[in-house]
Formats: structure tokens, sequence, C-alpha cells
């Protein structure tokens, strides 16, 4: 069986990729993967706020206007948090790839245009493979438009891709106003690769101690029903390598995601919940699912039920709409 695939120009041995998440903080879980049948490692991110960080600014950004908001300072958490700075993280991609025979990619995680082309090259230069742009970014300022928005996306992809020749996937939340039409310019602007979708993890309040406070929830697999009519969308229709992510957590959900076009799947929630081993078992009940319906290799049923596949997605699209509102009737 030939779960071989493509992404962003890399080949790979199958579609299973683990992505940023704590796992791969440890070598010895990055090389665990490996064994198991992780086809590439997206490292966990490096963040913005540890760049600045290093440059000496992070603490000016966080003492301005300090004494007329006693809050400021709690907004960021201390540095030792982050448990491996900059530095750190250079290290540790030079470890993971003397390890390690799979792909590694690294990651950075901002807002701002601040340092990321350096950090990029400094990335490309530890030995990583690819780098995964992840902007995470919650637009609150009442003055920033869409436009503004998608500029800021462009604008950080720019300054990498100059910065570096490797290859270089953004990590995209879902919320543009028109995501074909951004994705479409992002692949124009020299994206090779779309992570299709960010899950930005919500705030919640305590009761007891009257603070706002942040929680984890991991994804089920209802979760891939968004990144899998995005991936089934855009399938066929830009050159950038198609990521799906979130709510992958079994075969049936990474061969779904394939069908719909995605070039590889990218697993956090069920590495956290069931372990590492959790890859070898994912792959393995694909090729049997794949081998009982005559299929030998991914490229077969990559795209098979994408919007390009179909000859009228949009009649597609309504009909199925109204046939789940008519559901309960």
């Amino acid at each position: 069986m030939d779960l071989s695939t493509k992404y962003m120009g890399l080949s790979l041995k199958n579609p299973l990729v683990a992505s940023a998440s704590p796992v791969s903080k440890k070598i010895g879980n990055i090389k665990k993967l490996e064994d198991a049948g992780a086809s590439a490692v997206v490292m966990y991110s490096l963040f913005e706020e540890q760049i600045i960080h290093e440059q000496e600014e992070l603490d000016y950004y966080l003492t301005r206007g300090s004494e007329s908001f006693a809050e400021a300072l709690t907004y960021f958490p201390p540095i030792d948090a982050y448990n491996f700075g900059p530095n750190e993280y250079l290290e540790h991609i030079r470890k993971a790839k003397e390890t390690v025979d799979i792909p590694i990619i690294g990651s950075l995680n901002g807002v701002s245009n601040t340092g990321w082309s350096d950090y990029a090259k400094r990335i490309e230069e530890a030995g990583a493979d690819a780098i995964e742009l992840n902007i995470y970014y919650i637009p609150t300022d009442l003055s920033l438009s869409g436009a503004d928005i998608e500029n800021l996306y462009l604008e950080n992809l720019k300054r990498v891709k100059d910065a570096v020749t490797i290859p270089v996937a953004m990590k995209l939340s879902p919320y543009f106003s028109a995501m074909a039409n951004m994705a479409k310019r992002l692949d124009e602007a020299g994206a090779n690769g779309l992570v299709l979708f960010n899950r930005f993890y919500q705030p919640d309040i305590n009761l007891d101690s009257l603070e706002v406070e942040p929680g984890v929830v991991l994804s089920t697999s209802n979760d891939l029903r968004l990144p899998l009519r995005w991936v089934a969308i855009l399938s066929g229709k830009i050159k950038a390598s198609l990521a799906a992510t979130t709510g992958i957590h079994g075969a049936a959900d990474a061969l779904k995601m394939i069908m719909a076009g995605a070039d590889v799947t990218m697993l956090c929630a069920t590495l956290l919940k069931n372990g590492i081993g959790k890859v070898s078992e994912i792959k393995q009940d694909m090729a049997e699912w794949m081998e009982k319906r005559g299929y030998e290799s991914i490229e077969q049923i990559k795209g098979m039920i994408s919007h390009k596949s179909i000859a009228n997605p949009a009649a597609f699209e309504r009909a199925n709409y109204m046939k789940a509102l008519n559901e309960f009737n």
C-alpha cells in the first residue's frame, strides 16, 4: 500500500504529520513519533513575545502605561513560562534533525512583522526543512478593517519568504470574510502551503476568583467539518499544498480530509489524549480501509470528493444546506 504524499515539495511517507504541540518539546518524543509512523513533525511554536524579549524590547511594551493600568503587567506570562527561549529553540531543531530522518518543520507564532524574518532565517540555518507561520491574532481594535488584517498576513508572509529558501506554510483562522480570496492572495504571494485551521483557545470566567482564565478544550472529531469544507473548496484551485488540522482523531477523519483534497492531515489533540502510539493505529487503519476497497495509493483518493470534482459545487452546497434544515421536520 502506497501511502506516500507530497507537502510543500517535501516527499512524505504518509499524510500523518504531528502538529505543533507540547509533544515535540522532548527529543525522545520526536523519535517516538518517527517510530510510530509520523511522516513529519511541526515543532512547538516559538512565540513573538520570546523574540521581543531576547531583543530587550519586551520590558518596554509590558511596562508602558503600567502606572495607569495596574493589570497591564498581568497580560503576559513570566518569560520562564515559555520553557525554551529562541536560542534553545534553534538548538532543539538541530538536535531533532540529528536524531530523526523525517522532515522537521519550525513554527513561528505571533502578530507583528518585527523580528520574524531574522528568526525564520535562523530556523532555516538550524536545519528545519520548512517553516509554519501561525499568526494568532484576534482583531479587537475597532479601527482595523478586514483589509488591514489581510495585509498583516500578507506582509508577514512576504517578509519571511524574502528571508528563507525553504518552504513556508501559513496557518490560518477560518474568520476571513472572503476565505477563498484570501487563500488565493496568499497563494499568489508565495505561500507553499495553507494549514486549515488554527484553533483559537477561548478564555473563560472564573466565578470564584472573578478573573478571566485561559482554558484548553481539545478538539473532537466533530470539529473537522469546518476545515473539511474549506479543504474541499480550495483543492485543485490553488498551487499551495493543503494541510488539514483540527478534529482529526482517527483513520476515518484523516481519510475524509484526504478525499476532500488535503495533502497531509495534522494530529494534535489525539496525541495528547491517546499518546504517540495513536499514529501507528491511524496509519494501519487507513491502509486496511484502502485495501478493502481496492485502492493502492493515497493519490487515488486524494481530492475525489472535492468541490472541483463536482459539476456544480454551489448548487451542491445549497442542496445540502436545505436538506440539513429539513432533517428534523
